[in-house]
């Protein structure tokens, strides 16, 4: 059976309707896709390592100004983290416009003698800032800046509805934005020195007494691991 020109001429047509899509293909690929928001809430709050300001408030603790044992050790612990990690100076805030203006510099002295005394000398500079409400405490502020760990933004970004049941954020099961920023901040805020992020320390010399007690124990024949003495109660016996 042979077909005649013109379906002949109408099949072919239709094949290479079907093919031309075929023929735009290629073996690069064009897809591009926006900025897409990682699961992981480790890389949606990051943590990071900046300068930022280590604050530490005394209160007046009284018409004479001397500084009580919880408040000197306060200031020593201060002294202390400065020398750590600060940069810069410290800056003494003394309370202006309460009345007690002889009562802080008194404060502010004790301060400064507490800090010379921890080693901190020449690295301070006062000034004053003014009190809002004389009824309420106003007490001296310190500060400096100094490495600290923290999230890469603040938390509390909501830049979708949690609750968006209409749209089609809402089906895709996808944990929220702020989720795990609390997380991170809290434990930024327990790292001791936010230099450990960024590299190990360097290790402690290794214990030579413990060495020679390990090799004497191996040489005769003991196991070398620490013996621990076990009582011979039960546990039920210890309770009356």
């Amino acid at each position: 059976m042979f077909m005649t020109s013109s379906s002949a001429w109408t099949r072919l047509a239709f094949l290479a309707l079907l093919a031309a899509p075929l023929g735009a293909c290629s073996t690069v690929d064009r897809v591009s896709t926006a900025s897409v928001v990682p699961h992981d809430y480790r890389a949606r709050h990051p943590l990071v390592i900046a300068n930022a300001p280590v604050t530490l408030e005394i209160f007046l603790p009284g018409a004479d100004g001397k500084l009580d044992e919880r408040q000197r050790d306060d200031v020593k612990a201060f002294a202390q983290e400065y020398r750590n990690k600060g940069t810069g100076v410290i800056q003494i805030l003394s309370p202006r416009g309460t009345g007690g203006e002889a009562a802080a510099a008194r404060t502010v002295a004790q301060i400064r003698a507490v800090l010379s005394k921890a080693g901190v000398k020449g690295y301070v500079n006062e000034g004053t800032y003014p009190v809002v409400d004389p009824q309420l405490a106003a007490p001296v502020r310190m500060s400096f800046s100094g490495l600290q760990a923290r999230t890469a933004e603040e938390c509390g970004q909501w830049p979708e509805d949690l609750a968006s049941g209409g749209s089609f954020q809402g089906m895709q099961n996808r944990p929220y934005y702020n989720f795990g920023c609390a997380y991170q901040q809290n434990l930024a805020a327990q790292i001791a020195d936010p230099r450990d992020l960024v590299r190990p320390r360097t290790q402690d010399p290794a214990d030579s007494q413990m060495r020679i007690r390990a090799i004497e124990s191996v040489r005769r024949g003991e196991a070398p691991t620490t013996s621990w003495p076990k009582g011979s109660n039960a546990i039920g016996n210890t309770v009356p």
